[in-house]
């Protein structure tokens, strides 16, 4: 797998995405370092300098973390990641996602994923999403846009031993649903 093809540059009406680079840690950390978006995350100190560095430099590392910027102004305003790529069971994750309180809401968040998505249905049939389990606002985002619960896992040993919940959209039902262009 050619890691490039897990950080693609995505553009929408209000979104650009781009791969994430080193020089994107402070502008990213400034958006991080509220503590509301980490409160029903199992990760939930993530605000913490020591705590979200680890979490960038992991992402830097990965090959396939994006930052997130407001499209009309540039400025960084989170991140998201493709990871867990299996070829042999056509599927990618698709996590690690965090966007500034301003962009709440669902405008930003779905047209992020529908951009995501749509480029992942180009070489998967299937994209995961893993929510903690107590995470009832990326939980209901997630079934918004089409995601199907299949399980969960407690005591995840793949997320530190967090309790997870496992969801996923496939290609054939987002095209039903009119969320990828043929």
């Amino acid at each position: 797998m050619n890691a490039s093809l897990l950080q693609p540059t995505l553009a929408g009406d209000l979104v650009h995405l781009a791969p994430l680079r080193a020089e994107d840690l402070d502008a990213l950390y400034e958006v991080a370092k509220d503590p509301l978006i980490w409160a029903q995350h199992p990760s939930w100190d993530r605000y913490k300098p020591e705590v979200f560095r680890p979490v960038f430099d992991s992402g830097l590392a990965s090959g396939g973390a994006l930052v997130v910027r407001d499209a009309a102004t540039g400025t960084v305003i989170g991140s998201t990641r493709f990871y867990d790529h299996r070829p042999q069971e056509d599927s990618v994750a698709i996590g690690y996602t965090f966007l500034a309180r301003r962009c709440w809401g669902g405008r930003y968040n779905h047209e992020m994923k529908r951009l995501l998505l749509a480029y992942a249905f180009g070489f998967v049939d299937r994209v995961w999403f893993h929510i903690g389990t107590q995470n009832l606002r990326s939980r209901t985002a997630i079934g918004r846009i089409g995601g199907v619960h299949s399980h969960d896992v407690i005591a995840d040993p793949a997320f530190g031993d967090k309790d997870m919940a496992y969801y996923f959209i496939d290609r054939r039902s987002a095209r039903e649903r009119g969320e990828l262009r043929a």
